[in-house]
């Protein structure tokens, strides 16, 4: 029962105290879930980040969810989920009640331009992070190049784009794969007739 309410906790101050969404959110996420708790590497992280892109609902929610299932099972991604979304719920709630009562105020205005500032950094950091676990070799570094060209010149939509790459990535890797495979099998025939040659 504690690990699920470290669960709870862990993922509530993420979601309470992380502006900015999922991304932005990714640093803290490395630091709670993959350095301080070692409920998951960094490398699945990015996993549960791309599968959460790919799924419906938000990525920091299903994140969580994951992590949450990967300790402790059912139980475990419905607290973690629940430790996610709860905080900030009230939060929002909150903030529309009383928002129109002190938006005019100019110390509520620098507090939100300071905001902003940070979840710049964050959401950069999110970025660098990802770019260094998402990009392992040439043929991913076309396909980020290539979709940040039909995303800027909305040529195509993102969501297609998201579909797109992914099947690209499936053929070539396989296509690869096949021939790597092929290139062993020649190398250890050449190996198995010289050692008869012997």
């Amino acid at each position: 029962m504690g690990t699920l309410f470290k669960l709870f906790f862990s993922f509530a101050k993420m979601g309470l105290f992380t502006f900015g969404g999922g991304y932005a959110m990714l640093p803290m996420i490395k630091s709670e879930i993959v350095e301080k708790n070692k409920w998951a590497t960094e490398d699945e992280i990015m996993d549960y980040y791309a599968i959460g892109q790919v799924t419906p609902g938000v990525i920091a929610v299903n994140t969580a969810t994951f992590v949450g299932h990967k300790v402790k099972g059912l139980i475990g991604s419905i607290f973690a989920t629940m430790g996610m979304i709860v905080p900030p719920i009230i939060v929002i709630t909150l903030i529309a009640l009383f928002l129109k009562n002190f938006s005019h105020l100019m110390v509520i205005k620098y507090a939100f331009n300071g905001i902003r500032a940070c979840v710049c950094v964050q959401v950069f950091q999110a970025i660098f992070m990802m770019a260094k676990k998402s990009l392992p070799d040439f043929i991913c570094i076309v396909i980020f190049i290539l979709v940040i060209v039909f995303s800027v010149t909305n040529i195509l939509d993102p969501t297609l784009l998201v579909v797109l790459a992914g099947v690209t990535g499936i053929i070539i890797k396989n296509f690869t794969r096949k021939k790597d495979g092929k290139k062993s099998d020649e190398a250890s025939q050449k190996i198995g007739n010289g050692g008869g040659e012997k």
